[in-house]
């Protein structure tokens, strides 16, 4: 049984190293970021990750790898026991680096293409079985504000509104009726793991806890806890 799903952002700057001088501005974020992890670990030591890149590659088990790429060499991995170093999708980066900080013991990654269609994401998201512990990753649109790096649009508000409210509702219909062209339009990443785990949060019982939403950088960011009674 699923008892504990965080939903949370992946954007590089989470990492101390990485964010340099927006560090402090990250903090907040940062900080609910590590709470989610944390509940997460207390439900189970061994997490299930749903992600998005692009040709939805296969992430081996122990893997480490590097924020290399992003420009600082900060390692991580994805179990106690470390494997060999390979070339990690951003989500699977994020995820070792957040099990690491919360205290799991591993964390086994699945990957979707961001264009997959809704009815395959939630098909995806019967199909993952029972697990205690379910890290969500995904960033809200992009295009919030003069600061926004994918250019401001108006509709993101609204967007990213009806996002944190179905977040905080645990409504798994809400997240399953996005429509995929409006969020790509907005640079919504999260849309296709957002609704995988609309597929596998779809019966009841489910109650959520948003502990951030905010766009800082032109970005929303939705941090959010639910609990399976």
């Amino acid at each position: 049984m699923i008892r504990r799903v965080a939903v949370l952002p992946q954007p590089p700057l989470l990492i101390p190293e990485l964010a340099a001088g927006a560090a402090d501005e990250c903090a907040e974020l940062r900080e609910a970021c590590l709470e989610a992890a944390r509940r997460l670990t207390s439900a189970s030591p061994d997490w299930v990750v749903i992600g998005a890149a692009s040709g939805a590659p296969e992430v081996p088990e122990h893997a480490s790898g590097t924020f290399r790429g992003f420009g600082v060499d900060v390692g991580v991995s994805l179990s106690r026991v470390t494997g060999p170093e390979t070339e990690l999708p951003l989500p699977a980066l994020v995820a070792g680096w957040l099990r690491e900080q919360g205290g799991a013991s591993s964390v086994r990654v699945h990957l979707v293409d961001p264009a997959a269609p809704p009815g395959q994401c939630e098909q995806l998201g019967r199909e993952l079985g029972e697990h205690a512990a379910v890290l969500v990753l995904g960033d809200g649109s992009s295009r919030h504000g003069p600061r926004s790096p994918g250019g401001e649009d108006e509709r993101a508000e609204g967007f990213d509104a009806g996002i944190r409210d179905a977040l905080a509702k645990a409504d798994a219909g809400s997240l399953a009726a996005v429509d995929p062209d409006f969020a790509a339009e907005l640079g919504a990443g999260g849309r296709a793991p957002w609704q995988v785990l609309a597929g596998l949060a779809a019966d009841d019982g489910w109650t959520a806890e948003v502990l951030y939403s905010a766009a800082p950088f032109g970005v929303a960011y939705h941090v959010a806890v639910w609990e399976h009674a």
